[in-house]
């Protein structure tokens, strides 16, 4: 029963703040859009607080919640793509550029929001719910950070791509862009297969660890010194 207790403790401290974390990301993307001239995304119902629009039921929460029960080396999951016409932007290069920041900004702003709450925390009554609470803004906070760095890698889908294809010549941005049709295997492959090798072979080849611990360790650092909360 202990164990029972502790899964469902689990889930309750990371359900929250992956559901925020994924939702308003991806409605960020179609509200920018939108701003910028493209309503695709508002005319399918996607520019919305309301989860459910965004979800992916495996990729948003049986795929992670599989791999966090199961202690995976890694933890991946994903939710529908908002649908952005690039085409339609006014100015489809340099929108696209801002249309992809969006998502990874508004996670970076929810970071410093459940950092700047931890100053609450002192006048929550002590105890179980107090713990709760904690465990549910550390884990938003991390959260946001991982996925807002994450995003940013230059490999398409991700955002870094739209970024990287908004800054080169279009030819190029077309080449480039084709890699998206393998991108989610590429990603998955990065993801899985090195620490798998490395757990038989007795050493750590999680690449993408070494890739994101760097710069989510810096964002964190000057978040956490941003909202006063270092020192």
């Amino acid at each position: 029963m202990d164990d029972v207790a502790g899964i469902l403790y689990t889930i309750s401290v990371w359900l929250i703040p992956a559901i925020t974390a994924i939702t308003l990301h991806e409605a960020a993307h179609g509200w920018v859009a939108l701003k910028l001239g493209d309503d695709t995304a508002q005319r399918l119902g996607r520019v919305t607080f309301n989860p459910i629009s965004h979800i992916d039921p495996f990729g948003t929460i049986l795929l992670p919640g599989m791999l966090l029960l199961a202690g995976a080396p890694f933890l991946f999951g994903y939710a529908k793509p908002v649908p952005v016409n690039f085409a339609r932007l006014r100015q489809p290069k340099r929108d696209m550029i801002w249309v992809a920041l969006a998502g990874p900004g508004i996670n970076i702003a929810m970071a410093f929001v459940a950092a700047l709450a931890f100053h609450l925390v002192p006048l929550l009554p002590a105890g179980g719910s107090q713990d709760w609470i904690v465990a549910n803004l550390q884990n938003a906070f991390i959260l946001n950070i991982i996925l807002a760095v994450f995003n940013m890698l230059p490999l398409p889908p991700l955002d870094g791509s739209r970024v990287v294809a908004g800054l080169l010549p279009a030819a190029q941005a077309r080449e480039y862009l084709k890699l998206e049709r393998y991108g989610l295997f590429i990603l998955i492959a990065l993801l899985a297969l090195p620490p798998l090798i490395g757990g038989q072979l007795g050493i750590d080849l999680n690449i993408l660890r070494w890739i994101l611990l760097p710069p989510v360790d810096f964002v964190s650092d000057i978040l956490i010194r941003a909202a006063g909360l270092s020192g």
